[in-house]
């Protein structure tokens, strides 16, 4: 991911430079009054762009998918640190995962038909 970045930067500082050069030297049109430096930098944010995504592809593609790894790694990880505490949970209140207390059951139970007579 940093070499991808690295190497996008150094595209655009190297149309930094060029876009400066045809600026400076009449070819391409310069800013109006003191914008002339964000004009420079604007044109080579446009320039550069088109060619980071045709020249990048290839590092483009290998970033994505470390990104996609590490994504993938934090949710397994996330999902046993949930299963762990479901078994923490459960094994506290003397249940299985599936189970529901009998208590708990018939406060949901009520909780929902009295729902329903509210709405009704």
């Amino acid at each position: 991911m940093l070499r991808y970045t690295l190497m996008r930067l150094g595209i655009f500082v190297g149309c930094l430079v060029v876009v400066w050069g045809l600026v400076y030297s009449g070819v391409a049109p310069r800013g109006l009054g003191d914008s002339n430096g964000m004009w420079v930098v604007m044109l080579a944010l446009v320039v550069s762009a088109p060619i980071s995504f045709v020249v990048l592809r290839k590092e483009r593609d290998r970033a994505s998918i470390q990104v996609v790894q590490r994504v993938d790694r934090m949710k397994s990880n996330l999902e046993a640190n949930r299963n762990q505490e479901d078994e923490a949970a459960d094994a506290a209140s003397g249940t299985t995962s599936g189970e529901v207390p009998s208590e708990a059951a018939g406060k949901v139970a009520g909780d929902v038909s009295g729902a329903r007579s509210r709405t009704a």
